[in-house]
């Protein structure tokens, strides 16, 4: 039987060497790549192939979800398990109509894990028990309706909400994307426009609910 081949993605270098230590364990399934953060998912992807990547939701440069997005666009044949601390249903919903096959928990054990990536290599998808039924319940009544707040945005507003939120400046944010102060400031107007969010503190908020930061507040 042909091994699952599996991309790991997470920007701590500590839990994908716990994660490709229990994963090796496997007989059906080979670590072919790590990657630290969503643009190395995409060269990564390239490279190998994978059947199936493993994605933390909060990377650096570009996140899980956006990352998951651009997956299943270029990629059809891998697919997604998001691997995520919280249970709380906007983020499952955020991670389902981004088009992942799965969403885990980080304190689910070794036998869940394997589990769920013998069921999304197999066609099918996985939620953790401890998602409640009636996220998958909502989920497909929302399919076709309106958008989340999160999805208004462009990739580029919720990259710039992501650094916000972490606290940087207009100037900080130019220097990063290597934009003008002058664009930072129009796309941080529209993401506050299109949010109804009209000071930091909200849009603090909003970012660590949507799970595109985990500072706290």
């Amino acid at each position: 039987m042909k091994q699952i081949e599996l991309l790991i993605a997470d920007d701590h270098t500590l839990l994908r060497d716990a994660m490709r230590a229990l994963l090796d364990s496997s007989d059906r399934i080979k670590v072919v790549a790590e990657a630290n953060d969503g643009i190395e998912v995409m060269e990564q992807i390239k490279k190998y192939q994978p059947d199936i990547v493993l994605m933390d939701i909060g990377m650096p440069r570009m996140n899980g979800l956006d990352t998951t997005k651009l997956i299943r666009q270029n990629y059809p044949d891998t697919r997604v398990v998001i691997l995520s601390m919280h249970a709380n249903e906007e983020y499952v919903l955020q991670a389902l109509r981004a088009g992942a096959s799965g969403y885990l928990l980080k304190e689910s054990r070794k036998q869940e894990l394997l589990h769920a990536i013998e069921t999304v290599a197999s066609g099918g998808t996985y939620l953790s028990p401890k998602v409640s039924q009636h996220v998958i319940e909502n989920y497909v009544q929302s399919v076709g309706a309106h958008k989340s707040p999160l999805e208004k945005l462009t990739p580029r507003q919720r990259e710039i909400l992501k650094l916000i939120a972490e606290g940087r400046t207009n100037k900080e944010i130019a220097l990063m994307l290597d934009l003008s102060i002058k664009t930072v400031e129009t796309h941080r107007t529209q993401l506050m426009e299109r949010l109804d969010i009209h000071d930091v503190a909200g849009l603090v908020r909003f970012a660590i609910k949507s799970g595109l930061t985990t500072v706290s507040d």
